[in-house]
């Protein structure tokens, strides 16, 4: 059941941004860090059109675009790459669900005279479904506008790795 009140920022995240308040972090559930694996897209989208074809090199790009970069910023890891394969696959049947009202059109003859596309449907679904994952990564503008940037020690390394956050912390270093 949802509770009320603010959400909880990532662990990984409030180390990053320092703890003012001074309360303990609690880590949570802590995997393993083995970055997420890329799913056979061939496998979730079978078949030989251009339009699955198109769909399995759009998921590819936004796999390579996203997954390393999450996996080091927030410390998505192997087991919780679902959420990545599921944001992924949203973006992708959209810019499919869009190309094809393109095509058709907003207004296709029914049985009964001209009637709404019914892809229309299928994109309010899909979008819906992308706003809570966008949310869940941290990807939406207002979650990148929370996120502070504390400089680190290495400046060719835009963000600190899960180990070298626990190293810090573990020489006393906030």
């Amino acid at each position: 059941m949802p509770s009320g009140g603010q959400n909880k920022k990532p662990y990984l995240q409030a180390v990053r941004e320092g703890n003012p308040g001074g309360r303990p972090l609690d880590p949570g559930v802590v995997f393993p860090p083995v970055a997420p694996v890329e799913p056979d897209w061939q496998e979730r989208f079978p078949g030989s059109s251009d339009g699955e074809s198109r769909l399995r090199a759009r998921c590819a790009e936004l796999w390579t675009m996203l997954g390393e970069t999450l996996h080091r910023s927030v410390g998505l890891t192997l087991q919780q790459q679902h959420v990545l394969e599921e944001f992924v696959t949203c973006v992708a049947r959209i810019e499919q669900c869009e190309r094809q009202l393109s095509i058709d059109g907003l207004i296709i003859n029914g049985q009964r005279g001209p009637v709404r596309n019914p892809i229309g449907t299928f994109l309010n679904q899909y979008r819906a479904q992308l706003r809570g994952l966008t949310a869940e990564l941290g990807l939406s503008p207002a979650t990148a506008a929370r996120l502070t940037v504390r400089p680190s020690e290495d400046e060719d390394d835009v963000f600190d790795t899960p180990e070298s956050i626990a190293a810090s912390l573990r020489n006393g270093r906030q």
